[in-house]
């Protein structure tokens, strides 16, 4: 066989092994690529996103649309030449697996993580939108999560008030922490509560817990990476009462980035007109129940998705602005909002026509 004959057979083989081998060899990384749009001011699998009741509300004909992000799951084993295709295609990202599913979180927890913070979002999003019209908001502390064999299982249920502790009235939930770690371990500490069941109850008939009770708990020493303090197994949160009912029907999404659009979506639909003025706007970002605006992952994928279905404006975290502007979609403008009044200003520029003054993202 002729020298350059062989040569030529041996790379070939040399290149087939190669690919071969990028097929089996496994990589630690994972896949984000955009994900589906859902307009909150529209309908989803059938019926309305947002579905309010007990309020007037109008019409609303514009788009406020979220935005979303698919992601490989915690046990898909991406090969050498997905991770490759992936770097040089334009509306992927391929990140360390550990970014999406950190200390081997598997996908059931991540999932139950997702659902949980979706369904935390959709409630500050409602808080916001009303607080942002001043409709009032009744809300209150509770217990969010007892933690496995801590001192609290047994004595404190998830759902319960936080009326005070050791005779402090508990206004937000940081106060309980700081309450309990005035305490050495092995000190008792006295939760004042309505139990859930109570708080249920009241709430269905529409009047005001009478029912409370002092819990005991005698506190633990932490275990965390953080200084040693006293504990007993508790995490604290906010819950509400609203004036007037409010479902968000939306399946099949998780996490708390759509927060800031549901809020805006909640707030045009209970006033006339719309908040765009008939432009195409998405965008993304956690909101609070005091209206501020926070960064959100994947928002590269993000912007691309929201393009791709038409947008023209694009509302986006400050924290998420450099990223973002990195590589702006064609006709796509980021608009910067820190808060759910910047937002509605900017909403107000928009179908107003004066979007020479927007605030704007840059990639510096």
């Amino acid at each position: 066989m002729p020298r350059r004959t062989a040569t030529m057979l041996a790379s070939t083989l040399m290149l087939i092994a190669l690919l071969c081998a990028g097929v089996f060899i496994p990589v630690p990384y994972a896949e984000m690529s955009p994900g589906p749009t859902v307009n909150t001011l529209g309908d989803h699998d059938g019926e309305p996103v947002l579905q309010i009741t007990g309020h007037k509300t109008y019409e609303a004909s514009g788009h406020l649309n979220m935005t979303t992000v698919r992601v490989t799951s915690a046990d898909y084993k991406m090969n050498l030449v997905e991770a490759v295709y992936g770097w040089l295609a334009h509306d992927n990202k391929i990140v360390p697996h550990d970014t999406l599913y950190p200390d081997g979180k598997t996908e059931e927890q991540s999932t139950q993580e997702n659902a949980e913070e979706f369904s935390q979002s959709q409630e500050s999003a409602k808080v916001a939108a009303l607080k942002a019209l001043d409709i009032p908001v009744r809300s209150w502390v509770v217990v969010s999560t007892v933690v496995k064999d801590s001192p609290a299982e047994g004595r404190l249920h998830a759902g319960d008030v936080i009326r005070s502790v050791d005779g402090t009235a508990i206004e937000q939930p940081g106060d309980v922490a700081e309450l309990v770690t005035k305490h050495k371990p092995g000190e008792d500490v006295v939760f004042t509560v309505v139990p859930a069941k109570e708080q249920a109850a009241a709430e269905k008939e529409h009047r005001a817990a009478t029912v409370t009770e002092k819990v005991t708990i005698t506190t633990a020493a932490s275990h965390d990476d953080g200084a040693r303090r006293a504990v007993v197994g508790i995490s604290a949160g906010t819950d509400h009462t609203f004036p007037f009912d409010i479902d968000i029907k939306l399946a099949d999404v998780g996490g708390p980035s759509a927060g800031l659009m549901f809020a805006l979506g909640i707030y045009d639909k209970l006033t006339p007109g719309d908040l765009t003025g008939g432009a195409f706007v998405a965008g993304t970002g956690t909101i609070d129940d005091a209206g501020e605006v926070g960064p959100i992952g994947g928002i590269e994928m993000k912007t691309v998705g929201a393009r791709d279905k038409g947008a023209r404006y694009f509302l986006t975290p400050a924290d998420n602005c450099a990223a973002a502007a990195k590589d702006t979609p064609d006709g796509l403008t980021l608009v910067k909002v820190r808060t759910i009044t910047d937002a509605l200003g900017a909403l107000k520029d928009i179908r107003s026509g004066d979007t020479a003054d927007l605030p704007s993202c840059s990639a510096g």
